[in-house]
This record gives structure tokens, sequence and C-alpha cells, in this order.
């Protein structure tokens, strides 16, 4: 063998190895396992579980697209209802506990002035004095509230520009312009003085006050609801999702409170209607609000937990106990009648500062907010399912 052909025979043997080696390695990379990850850092972990926001862990869900085909599985995880950096998905309103006084206090103005109107029309002068009074010092009371919390008194002026039928609170603030001025007006008459009452301003205030009074109190259940269709208007889960008997219970309870004052003011022989109508509403106050707890969905965790839960308690051991007394006793005695219309004012004041503690507690957990909007969402879908199709 000469020198040439063993170089080339070297030669061969040396690109055989190579591409040997090279075919192990090419095989040994499809078959190894994975390679795992880098490990993240605490900072990029956070991100990352930031990102995921109202995604949770499951992968075994499976969902169509378009409405056909084979489902198949999704890489959305179930909700853990978390927001970015702990915040609420709502923000919290800015009301402090004077809206709660002024919606007590609306509907106290509101039940008294059907008091007095009632009794002007039975003859009973000490109750429909105290009535009238009773109400317009309630209606200032509640523009006192309501005001303050806003911190600026012309926007209520600012809302008589217009009448917008669709918004609660211009519709609302027209119903207290119209209210505001026959309870004003009943309640001076009440005030004038017997040697003045011949001269012609205290006539000509005694003719008028009656009719206006009376209208007053035809607006009255509008002043003593349009407050709970204003809060349940709102995104604020607590009252929306109530909204439907809401108004029903504040209604009731306007008119337990208006009826309780009548009869811890005025004499119990002149007191019938007011304890009539104090019996009436606090039984619709307290029908209305178990139909309400019945009804209500994961929202009722909000009602029946906490310090909401403990007012609301209290509210019905007290429009209970305010209940029995005004036909139990009430009727026989002045003691018995002033202390149940006291417990029937409590139990209706503790049911608006419930209502409104549970409105400001349902804005903390983003569940109240996801899990009715996706009920809602996955209720229009089954109805569109089984709707039948559109010919055209």
């Amino acid at each position: 063998m000469t020198e040439r052909e063993g170089t080339s025979h070297s030669d061969t043997e040396r690109v055989g190895e190579a591409a040997a080696q090279a075919e192990n390695r090419d095989i040994d990379q499809r078959v190894a396992p994975p390679a795992e990850p880098p490990e993240q850092s605490s900072e990029e972990g956070s991100i990352g579980r930031e990102a995921q926001l109202f995604q949770g862990s499951g992968l075994g869900r499976r969902r169509r697209r378009g409405g056909r085909g084979r489902g198949e599985p999704t890489v959305v995880p179930d909700a853990e209802f978390r927001s970015y950096y702990g915040r609420p998905v709502l923000k919290a309103p800015v009301w402090e506990w004077k809206i709660a006084a002024y919606l007590f206090a609306g509907g106290l103005a509101a039940g008294s002035s059907v008091v007095a109107a009632g009794a002007d029309l039975t003859g009973r002068p000490a109750l429909r004095r105290a009535g009238w009074l009773g109400s317009f010092a309630a209606l200032l009371a509640s523009l006192y509230f309501l005001v303050s919390d806003l911190g600026r008194p012309e926007r209520f002026h600012h809302m008589l520009r217009v009448l917008k039928p669709t918004s609660p609170m211009s519709v609302g603030t027209w119903i207290l312009s119209v209210f505001g001025p026959g309870v004003g007006a009943a309640a001076v008459r009440e005030l004038v003085p017997r040697r003045w009452r011949r001269t012609w301003p205290a006539r000509l205030l005694d003719r008028l006050a009656r009719p206006l009074g009376l209208s007053a109190a035809v607006t009255a259940p509008g002043v003593a609801s349009y407050t709970a269709v204003l809060l349940s208007h709102t995104a604020v889960p607590g009252w929306n999702e109530v909204r439907d008997e809401l108004p029903f219970v504040f209604a009731g309870s306007a008119a337990a409170s208006g009826g309780g004052f009548g009869m811890l003011c005025a004499p119990v022989e002149e007191a019938a209607p007011a304890r009539v109508f104090a019996a009436v509403g606090a039984a619709g106050e307290l029908l209305a609000a178990k139909r309400m707890e019945q009804r209500m969905g994961l929202i009722g965790e909000v009602y029946r937990h906490g310090k909401v839960h403990r007012l609301r308690r209290a509210s019905e051991v007290l429009t209970l106990a305010g209940l029995a007394g005004t036909v139990l006793v009430a009727g026989r005695s002045r003691s018995g009648a002033a202390a149940s219309g006291l417990a029937l004012l409590a139990g209706s004041a503790l049911q608006r500062f419930g209502v409104f503690e549970a409105g400001m507690e349902s804005t903390k957990d983003p569940r109240y907010v996801v899990v009715p909007q996706r009920e809602r969402l996955a209720a229009r879908e089954a109805r569109a399912a089984v709707a039948p199709p559109d010919p055209g």
C-alpha cells in the first residue's frame, strides 16, 4: 500500500466517525426529556400572577367556538376573583353615614305627611299638628344631611334645570320640590299664634295650607321610595341585586316610622290612624325584607354577616316589637304607644343604615361584581340558544 492510499483511508475513517457522533447527538436530543424552565424571580412570578387576573387553575373546562364543532380544552382557567394589586373592581361610593341618615329622614318626612293629611281629613288637630311639624323637621334634616355630604348646596339647584324621566336623581329632585313647599306651608300654619290668625296673611295661609299639604301627601310615596330606586340603579352590587324589593322595603319603613312618630307625639284618643298606618307599614316592611332575603343570590353573604347582619337583625327585632306593641297595647296605654312608636322609629333607622352598609361592603369583594355578571351573561346566552331563528 502506498503512502497516499494510507492517508486517504485514514481520512475516510475520521469522516465516518464524525458522522456517527453527529447522528448519536441528534438521537439523544430527540429522546431526552425537555429541559426544566429557569426559575422565575419573585418579581416575575408576581407579574405572571397579576396577568392571570380572574383566572384560576382548572384546564378541564371545554368551550365551543361559534356554537359549533367539537369542544376544545381552553387555556383560560377558572376564576380566582382577584383584582390588580388587591384593589376592588368597583370604587366604593364616597358617601358617609350622612347619606344613611338622609334616607331615614326622607322616609320619616314622607310617612309623617301621610299621617298628618289623614288627621286633617278626619278632624284630629293634635295628630295633624304633630304630623306636619314632624314631617317638616324631618324634611329639613334630610336636606341638611344631603347637602352636607355633597358639600355644594348649589348642586340641588342645578338638578332643577332639566327633568329627565330616566334619571332617578332628577325625578327625585322634582318630587322633593313639589313635596317640600306643601309640607312647609302646612307646618307654618300650625305655628301661627292664635292672636294672629285673624290677620289677612294668616287667613290666606290657612286657605292655601290645606290643599298644599294634601298635595304633598299625594307625592309622599314617591319621596319614600325614590331613594331606593336611586341606590339600586347604581353599579354597587349590594343595592343593584335587590332592586326589585328595595323600594317596597323603604316604603314600608317610611310608613312604620311616620305612624310611630304620630303614636309618640299625639294622644291615644286621636292616634288611631297613626296606629293603623304604622302596623300596615311595619308588616309590609318585614314581608318585603324577608322576600328580599329569599331572592338574594351570592350578595346575600353581605347581608347575613358582620355589621350589616347585626344592624338588620336589630331592625327586624325592633320592628316586630313595635308592631306587637302597636296592635296590643298602643290603643290603651300612652306609655305603650310611646314605646311602640320609638321601637318603630329605631327599627326604620337601622333598616336604612343596614342597607347603606351592605352596599358599601359589597364593593370590597370582586366576586359580588363578577359572578352576577357571568350569571346574567349565561342566562342571556341560554335564552338566545332556545329562541326560534329569525325567518328574515
